[in-house]
């Protein structure tokens, strides 16, 4: 099998256990194939976790998981040293869940800010420093985190530069009803019957993916859509009135980097070598709605990141 045909395979074996999500199934798998941390927000109940443990199930790696909580400390997340007399150095590090292939945060606004920075280092540099020693990170490694958008009492909005650390931002909504009738049905047999686990896929497809999605082309009229588009998050106001009044802040040169990787990904998942619109197209809202800050005046009307972006397509050229 082809590599793309092994992650394909993977996608599919993901697809039979969350049902109804496929989105967000190729969108995890898009954020694997860029080697980036993805952000999954939704109600209770809609497969997050399910999602991220199907992934670790059908890919050789390890998973932790990590559950966020207000008396949660960055010890907790990243180790620390413990003293050993027996041992020459006295003091042995004794690596915390951070030290994983994918790492779920599960609700990540519920810890407090110093708890949310311990991750920075990692997602970020792919390092962490404890004692003033420096551990690297697996060579694959990636942070799925997952927040609540209902329960805001007693939680920590993660800040613009965390956010910012996450290739895309995933909205997890409800299924539809043929869908849900098919996940009753999963639950019903699986509690019937244990399956017989598979053999996890590789990391080497991932690595070998992630090669051949580097050498996908993007010609000067798809990388100016790019710029273009994250341009004008920056200075909605050459764009019209409207969106000069609903954006406060644009995104980073992040979102640049992440749109023109992301939609790689997507041109390689659907055979080609050469990225589209449509691949930007298809991506953008999950790279910028996290990384673009609303004014009081759309608020009031009633436009959230999805809807502006929405509007910003609308006025900006398509190649």
């Amino acid at each position: 099998m082809t590599t793309l045909e092994q992650v394909k395979a993977l996608r599919q074996r993901i697809g039979d256990d969350v049902i109804g999500q496929q989105d967000v199934i190729d969108k995890i798998l898009i954020g694997l194939l860029t080697d980036g941390n993805v952000l999954l927000e939704g109600l209770p109940g809609l497969a997050k976790t399910r999602a991220v443990k199907s992934l670790a199930k059908h890919l050789d790696c390890k998973l932790s998981r990590i559950q966020f909580t207000p008396d949660l400390l960055p010890a907790d997340v990243t180790g620390t040293e413990i003293y050993q007399p027996q041992t020459e150095e006295k003091f042995i590090f004794q690596p915390g869940p951070i030290f994983s292939n994918l790492v779920l945060a599960d609700e990540i606004n519920r810890a407090p800010a110093k708890v949310q920075s311990a991750l920075l280092e990692a997602m970020e540099e792919r390092q962490v420093s404890v004692a003033g020693k420096t551990h690297p990170m697996q060579p694959l490694f990636m942070v799925l985190a997952t927040q609540n958008p209902i329960e805001q009492e007693g939680t920590y909005p993660l800040p613009e530069a965390q956010l910012d650390r996450f290739v895309i931002k995933i909205n997890i909504t409800y299924p539809d009803k043929e869908s849900e009738i098919s996940i009753v049905k999963l639950v019903r047999e699986e509690s019937k019957s244990k399956t017989t686990p598979t053999a996890g896929i590789s990391q080497q497809v991932i690595f070998d993916a992630r090669k051949e999605i580097n050498e996908v082309k993007v010609a000067d009229g798809a990388a100016n859509y790019i710029a273009d588009i994250v341009d004008g998050t920056r200075y909605p106001e050459k764009l019209g009135k409207e969106l000069g009044q609903w954006l406060n802040y644009g995104a980073s040169p992040r979102a640049s980097i992440s749109l023109d990787r992301c939609a790689r990904a997507v041109a390689w998942l659907d055979g080609r070598d050469y990225v589209t619109p449509d691949d930007i197209r298809f991506m953008v809202h999950d790279v910028l709605r996290h990384r673009i800050i609303l004014s009081y005046e759309a608020n009031v009307a009633r436009m959230n990141a999805d809807k502006v972006i929405d509007e910003l397509l609308k006025v900006i050229t398509v190649p």
